[in-house]
């Protein structure tokens, strides 16, 4: 074992001088290979000055030398954490997926803005590496969605080390309506906020009804009824911790008499979406159940039914409706025409539509 004031053989000093002045590319290729031995034997105990010497040795040494050995360099400089910088960008860089292979998918020597550089200008190759990678940051995550082809997206939303941003989690879900197996996949990530999970499931349900209806047209009212009942148990499975805690506490404020109109304005413009639910069918005295599924339909009758039952002011029902929004993705648009409707909304009938929703939830399909 070298000591951190070793340097390479004197021998080794004369060989590479000869390589990189006259000599054959093989010499070059038989040359790396005896540096990059010299450096894997000793790595963790070079100081950073070392490190700087090999990384100049290590650039000089693969010009003009064919793929397969500057592959090998990659392959065996990929794991090490201590491994020259300048290198390891330089492999990553290039453009043959064989010797950026391996640096994108696992060298964590290799620092962010390499890796989104080469995600944004490199071909779907490069980017299936790096969405290969232990973690990835929501920046990285977001130009591999947006980049990547079927096969990137899906490898990127399988890694449990992805951390996904609300956008792209967003624009996900709405892909996954025309995507089986990318529904599965997102379907499947622990870390799938509620309210993405609910609707990935409607749409999964309703894709999966009109597949079964139209095999079997006379078992349409029998398949009606297995995919509302699948559906309610996947709801229930779909309850996290977060959302346990969440609906225990509005329940804790609302049986001590502290939950308001003011609480669950605050609740939304927090973008808590969990809560924001229990305390909206608190106040309208409606199972969250029931509020949940009012809550992410795609129009936003369901939202002003709640709250004119509820006797929530507009302002409220802005901030409760600017949050579902900006969960899913959309946009607020044509808010005084919003507005109007809700002010002109009667309360008798607003009660009227929730029984409806009431009757919906608890009886069994026929």
């Amino acid at each position: 074992m070298r000591s951190k004031s070793a340097k390479p053989s004197e021998n080794l000093l004369e060989e590479l001088q000869a390589a990189l002045s006259h000599g054959t590319v093989a010499r070059r290729v038989e040359t790396l290979r005896r540096v990059t031995d010299l450096f894997l034997g000793s790595a963790v105990e070079y100081s950073d000055d070392h490190i700087r010497l090999f990384d100049d040795v290590f650039q000089c040494l693969i010009e003009q030398i064919e793929t397969s050995a500057r592959a090998l360099l990659a392959d065996r400089l990929a794991p090490v954490a201590a491994a020259p910088p300048k290198i390891i960008r330089t492999l990553a860089l290039d453009e043959v997926i064989e010797v950026a292979g391996p640096v994108l998918s696992k060298s964590e020597r290799l620092d962010e803005a390499t890796l989104i550089e080469i995600a944004r200008t490199r071909g779907q190759a490069h980017l299936k590496a790096i969405s290969l990678r232990r973690v990835l940051s929501e920046a990285l995550t977001d130009e591999l969605v947006t980049r990547g082809d079927e096969d990137v997206v899906q490898s990127t939303v399988s890694n449990p080390g992805a951390q996904i941003s609300e956008g792209s989690l967003t624009d996900l879900v709405t892909r996954a309506e025309r995507d089986d197996d990318l529904a599965t996949c997102i379907g499947l990530r622990p870390d799938l906020p509620r309210h993405h999970y609910l609707k990935l499931i409607a749409k999964a349900s309703l894709s999966v009804r009109r597949k079964l209806e139209a095999a079997h047209p006379e078992l349409a009212d029998e398949v009606s009824s297995v995919v509302q009942a699948a559906a309610q148990r996947v709801r229930a499975a779909a309850m996290t911790r977060q959302t346990e805690m969440a609906r225990a506490l509005v329940k804790s404020l609302h049986e001590d008499g502290r939950l308001n109109e003011l609480q669950v304005t605050a609740f939304a413009d927090q973008g808590k979406f969990d809560e924001t639910n229990a305390g909206l069918a608190a106040l309208a005295g409606v199972a969250v159940e029931t509020a949940e599924t009012m809550m992410i339909e795609s129009r936003t009758e369901g939202v002003m039914i709640l709250a004119k039952v509820a006797g929530m002011s507009w302002a409220s029902v802005r901030a409760i409706i600017a949050m579902r929004e900006k969960l899913s993705g959309g946009s607020l648009t044509d808010v005084l025409t919003l507005r109007d409707t809700y002010e002109a909304l009667r309360a008798s009938t607003a009660q009227q539509v929730l029984r409806f929703h009431r009757m919906q939830s608890t009886t069994p399909a026929a």
